[in-house]
């Protein structure tokens, strides 16, 4: 068929079936394409990034920081959204990448986003128990008889919840340090992904003799185990707690602003309890470089490497 038939025969087509789809009162509305308005879509303003260093699963980690995410960027009228490294590696890299804008860790891994990228403490938690300090727990299973006391530790399996870990494994380790029990006199020292719970999970069930926790982590397992079957072997000594530190590259009023918003959280507010309660401390207090200056000491004693 030739091209012009062709090109007639689709017009014709498309002329009835315009018809057809009218019905018997409607009149065909005239379509003029000569007025044309462009639509612009206005980019998003880039957020800050939130990260908890990932000791529990992501999970969890949302369900106790997200109120509290919120609350900062109401109060603050700044865009905050989480982010979720995977392991204690991870959120160190991130961090030093530049996709972590403001940092929640525990004080070993402070030491080194202040060593090496020039990350900066701005203020501290206050645990459950009031402190604005804490230690870390070894635990066995409460039928192991075998296991009572620092001693009894030697040429067990110990896990543990990272190598960067400080209530999970560094204090412990610094604990069996100044009572002469060094790595080499345990049967094994394996680690459990960077989570509490697999530590805890892992004494229960029978493949590790010991675990080193954070204080305040079985509660994290008790809708799974009866953690009344676990013990305490002793704790580690007390040491600043979990820190908030920001990236060099945010301005002081930005710091200032999220710094104030935390410090005006009070438990006493009942809406502020309820932020609090789910992120499982009751406050902030203001913090500084100088106050990390015992992890670093510990850092020598136990042969890590912070810088």
């Amino acid at each position: 068929m030739h091209k012009k038939s062709v090109l007639c025969l689709m017009i014709l087509v498309l002329s009835i079936g315009f018809l057809f789809s009218c019905g018997e009162d409607e009149t065909p509305v005239k379509v003029s394409l000569e007025k044309r308005e462009e639509i612009s879509i206005r980019p998003q303003a880039a957020a800050l990034t939130y990260a908890y260093l990932p000791q529990y699963s992501h999970t969890e980690s949302f369900q106790r920081h997200n109120r509290l995410v919120e609350y900062l960027s109401q109060e603050t009228g700044l865009s905050i959204r989480q982010v979720f490294p995977d392991t204690f590696d991870d959120h160190i890299n991130k961090f030093g990448q530049g996709k972590i804008d403001i940092s929640f860790s525990n004080p070993f891994v402070y030491a080194k986003l202040a060593g090496r990228f020039g990350g900066e403490a701005f203020t501290r938690i206050i645990e459950e128990d009031g402190r604005a300090e804490f230690r870390g727990k070894i635990i066995a299973r409460r039928d192991n008889q075998e296991i009572q006391t620092l001693e009894d530790c030697k040429g067990t399996s110990w896990v543990a919840v990272d190598p960067s870990s400080a209530g999970g494994y560094l204090f412990v380790l610094g604990h069996f340090v100044e009572h002469e029990i060094t790595l080499d006199d345990f049967a094994e020292v394996v680690f459990a992904g960077g989570r509490q719970e697999n530590v805890i999970l892992g004494v229960y069930s029978g493949l590790h003799d010991i675990g080193a926790i954070r204080e305040g982590s079985l509660s994290v397992v008790e809708d799974k185990i009866d953690t009344r079957q676990i013990k305490v072997i002793d704790h580690s000594r007390w040491y600043p707690g979990w820190v908030y530190a920001h990236s060099p590259r945010l301005t002081d009023e930005t710091v200032a602003k999220i710094k104030e918003a935390m410090l005006k959280l009070d438990y006493d507010d009942p809406e502020h309890r309820d932020i609090l309660e789910a992120a499982r401390f009751k406050g902030f207090v203001p913090s500084s470089d100088e106050d990390f200056d015992p992890i670093r000491d510990l850092s020598k004693k136990v042969g890590l490497e912070l810088d």
